[in-house]
């Protein structure tokens, strides 16, 4: 639900905090004090557009914060985590609008894009008023409207997912119904790659092993020279070192005839020799492969070429090509079995469609049923709203194929006059009308996932009795979701679970606007107010009571 609303430097309003309760909130107060504006200042966190004419006269920006507490809304929670919106049960949206154009949106303090803030915000909060074009003047939404009052919503999922299988089933049929001289084609290229890709031999980690290789042999001349110079210094040349190291050996074992001590010496001695005498021949085994195969560096510059040549025309590692040599491979087997596949593609997509249609017809038939009682149950309510003449209807539209949500379009048509044929919402309802048939329909139908609903003098052109009546109404639906209402009708306010008045005052000749939330006798005061105007008598306060203990007794 929307818990706080901070808005700043925003048309009248220099700076305003509100705290909104679960429940019917109510805001009264005199005309142009500023409700409008309200509504106004949160549409923009709804994705409205942003103009700088919105901006306070003298500041540079104009900022709008709303908090939202998600307790109990997992699913918004999920699609916030899935969006990269971290959240810990609250949700801060905020959106600066700046007279440079540059306007930005922050939620849970990090950027954010208008993109996402449309498809996050009207899972939040929806406004139905004089200037909204909110969830009934969506024809899309029509048809889930319908499904939930009709209680079949588990059955167009179940539907959605049989759907989503006959079409992947359809594009795989589609795929490998491609004419024979494109198959012909395809296969005969994907036989080359795998072909030249297998006469490639390639071996993982090779091109590494290979560049090391090739380093060698460029500089082949210097690592022999210095091998053979380091064997010939060791082992074989005059005044070789081992020479030297075994005629000193042989002198401490002598001595060591004498002293016993000098045995260990001698060991030592022994062991250097041993370690210098395999490192000489180990020099002299490097030395000899460089110069047995002088022809090596082509045939490795030759390797190196071919390998490059294959990474650039398939992909840039060993490992990619060798994977996809291993998918051409198998799209080859599916080719090679294609005429078997193609006949139980066709049986699998036939049974689908066969059960498509099935379940298509159920869904309709328990559609159009539903559709005599949704506008039974509608026309009642409108007609309890002032709305006598109103006609309510379900407009049915067969698709030719079946989509993801049936086999129907469903718009819902409206006429509020008699003698005039019903026709689509966005076309003929005006904002009254179209707040009082949200109301309508939050009656027939109460349940929703939207945690918070604002309605707009939903009560324009009516009078008391019928009032009582919208009042009765919106505290019904603030049972189940919380509900802020905006309006001028006395008998209406009487209902309000949290009643704020909103002032405009003049300060060092500028005007600003305020919301207070009222006492219980504040609330007596400001019903009085709004029954008779400035002049409030004794008797007028006690009718406002009684309105007041009336509507409270109709809330038990």
């Amino acid at each position: 639900m929307l818990s706080d609303l901070i808005i700043r430097n925003f048309a009248i309003i220099d700076a305003l905090h509100v705290s909104f309760l679960p429940g019917l909130n109510m805001l009264t107060g005199e005309t142009g004090a500023g409700k409008s504006i309200i509504i106004d200042a949160v549409n923009l966190i709804l994705g409205g557009r942003a103009s700088a004419d919105l901006i306070r006269t003298g500041e540079e920006d104009a900022v709008v914060e709303c908090l939202f507490d998600l307790a109990g809304h997992e699913e918004i929670r999920k699609r916030l985590e899935e969006s990269g919106v971290a959240s810990d049960g609250e949700l801060l949206i905020k959106r600066i609008v700046s007279r440079s154009g540059r306007n930005r949106v922050f939620m849970n303090g990090g950027m954010a894009t208008t993109s996402l803030l449309g498809d996050i915000a009207p899972l939040l909060l929806n406004i139905y008023g004089q200037h909204e074009s909110q969830t009934l003047l969506r024809p899309e939404n029509h048809l889930y409207l319908l499904d939930g009052f009709a209680g079949i919503v588990p059955l167009r999922d179940q539907f959605a997912r049989l759907h989503e299988e006959y079409r992947k089933t359809g594009e795989e049929l589609r795929l490998l119904e491609m004419d024979e001289r494109d198959a012909f084609r395809r296969t005969d290229l994907l036989s080359f790659q795998s072909k030249e890709i297998a006469e490639a031999a390639l071996l993982p980690g090779e091109d590494v092993e290979l560049l090391e290789e090739r380093q060698r042999l460029l500089h082949g001349e210097k690592l022999i020279r210095a091998t053979r110079g380091a064997y010939d210094a060791l082992y074989d040349g005059d005044g070789a070192l081992l020479g030297v190291l075994r005629a000193i050996i042989a002198e401490v074992e002598e001595a060591g005839a004498v002293d016993g001590t000098l045995a260990a010496f001698s060991s030592r001695l022994n062991e250097a020799y041993l370690s210098l005498e395999d490192a000489a021949l180990s020099l002299r085994d490097y030395g000899a492969r460089l110069e047995a195969d002088p022809g090596r560096l082509q045939e490795v510059d030759d390797r190196l070429d071919l390998i490059y040549r294959l990474k650039k025309k398939y992909v840039p590692t060993i490992e990619g090509i060798l994977t996809f040599k291993e998918e051409v491979d198998a799209e080859l087997e599916a080719f090679a079995h294609r005429g078997e596949r193609h006949s139980d593609l066709e049986e699998l997509l036939q049974q689908l469609l066969t059960s498509l249609t099935q379940q298509g017809r159920e869904l309709t038939q328990r559609r159009l049923e539903a559709s005599k009682r949704l506008k039974a149950a509608m026309e009642k309510e409108l007609h309890e709203l002032a709305m006598k003449n109103a006609h309510f209807d379900v407009a049915f539209t067969s698709w030719a194929e079946p989509r993801a949500t049936g086999m129907e379009r469903v718009e819902f048509l409206f006429s509020p006059n008699p003698g005039e044929a019903p026709k689509p919402l966005a076309r003929i309802a005006s904002g009254g009308e179209l707040s009082r048939l949200m109301l309508a329909m939050k009656q027939v139908h109460p349940e929703s996932d939207v945690p918070s609903l604002i309605f707009d003098e939903v009560d324009t052109g009516i009078g008391g009795a019928v009032s009582a009546m919208v009042g009765k109404k919106l505290q019904r639906v603030s049972c189940h979701q919380q509900v802020l209402c905006i309006t001028h009708h006395p008998q209406v306010a009487a209902f309000a679970d949290h009643h704020f008045k909103v002032n405009k005052t003049t300060e060092a000749g500028r005007t600003r606007t305020m919301v207070d939330l009222l006492s219980e006798e504040d609330r007596v005061l400001e019903v009085a107010r709004m029954l008779s105007g400035a002049k409030i008598t004794e008797k007028t306060l006690e009718h406002a009571r009684e309105m007041m203990e009336d509507a409270q007794g109709d809330k038990g």
